[in-house]
């Protein structure tokens, strides 16, 4: 596909060719996460919440009543975050989590999804699943499971 109008040099205007079918490799996987990402990103603006917000507000809802603790939700993060403390601030003030220090081990404080997070993401399932639909169907389902299968790979490797 190198070299066709609609590819990634062309969308870069660079005129040189990329060091290595690796290089263009990654690019290309950067550059779609990018413009898939500000899609989601200004529907969540309308909402009030940022992308990160949003993984973090998803993760605590499939925690179930148990909750997490800080170092449990970074793991399951998409997108690596060096200050989830201060993400879990944010949405403890817009009322969407509540964090409950442990009772017998003080050091532990486990981050809950609040009834206003849960609405809130009840309001997002049906605009999220829209705007996934509308970025991706013009992918067969055979083509989407091999993204899925390619993009698996390259991160194991990662």
């Amino acid at each position: 596909m190198s070299g066709m109008p609609n590819d990634l040099r062309h969308e870069l205007q660079q005129a040189k060719p990329f060091s290595s079918l690796e290089e263009e490799a990654f690019l290309n996987l950067a550059r779609t996460a990018s413009e898939l990402g500000d899609s989601l990103e200004l529907l969540l603006k309308t909402y009030g919440i940022s992308a990160a917000q949003y993984n973090v507000l998803r993760i605590l809802r499939g925690a179930g009543p148990a909750g997490l603790c800080r170092n449990e939700i970074r793991d399951r993060l998409v997108a690596r975050m060096p200050d989830v403390t201060r993400l879990l601030d944010r949405l403890e003030a817009l009322s969407y989590a509540r964090r409950q220090r442990d009772t017998d081990d003080r050091r532990q404080v486990a981050t809950f999804l609040t009834d206003v997070g849960s609405d809130l993401l009840a309001r997002l399932d049906v605009p999220i699943e829209t705007t996934h639909k509308q970025q991706l169907q013009h992918l067969t389902a055979d083509e989407l499971r091999t993204l899925i299968a390619l993009t698996t790979r390259a991160r194991q490797r990662a």
